[in-house]
């Protein structure tokens, strides 16, 4: 199995999307992250859906979580009021580091070594040339693993 092969396509959104949108597609489609791209289309970040849950949690929480059982339903019904008029951007880590990427004829073991290495969610396919990184899908760790699993039997 070669990256190519498992790469599927993935929803992707630009770091001036909209926070709320960008969180109602993680929500609706279940997935893991977005992967965040520039203007010509090639990864930039990942935007795991637990930063997204981090952002909405009121920093007196996060530093104290018993604090947490004191905020009453009425307001915790509302946490992603916290993301309106915020930019996917505004919702990545300060130290965001470059996304995972694999060429198109890494192998199943190599794609799993970098998911390992950097404990990403998933894995962005590109394609390099002279004219930069041509994004050909994405490999989640979920499909990388239904596909090792579905080989080792």
């Amino acid at each position: 199995m070669r990256a190519g092969d498992l790469a599927v396509e993935y929803e992707t959104v630009g770091a001036d999307s909209d926070a709320m949108a960008a969180a109602r597609l993680m929500a609706k489609q279940r997935l893991p992250a977005l992967l965040v791209v520039d203007e010509a289309g090639a990864p930039k970040a990942i935007l795991p859906a637990s930063q997204m849950i981090k952002v909405l949690v009121p920093v007196y929480v996060v530093e104290d979580p018993t604090l947490a059982a004191v905020v009453d339903e009425r307001h915790a019904d509302r946490l992603c009021e916290a993301l309106a008029g915020r930019t996917v951007r505004d919702c990545l880590s300060k130290s965001v580091p470059a996304p995972p990427v694999a060429e198109p004829d890494a192998t199943a073991l190599e794609v799993a070594a970098l998911m390992a290495q950097v404990r990403s969610p998933l894995v962005a396919v590109v394609d390099k040339d002279k004219a930069g990184m041509r994004l050909l899908g994405v490999i989640t760790a979920s499909h990388l693993l239904e596909r090792l699993l579905i080989a080792a039997t």
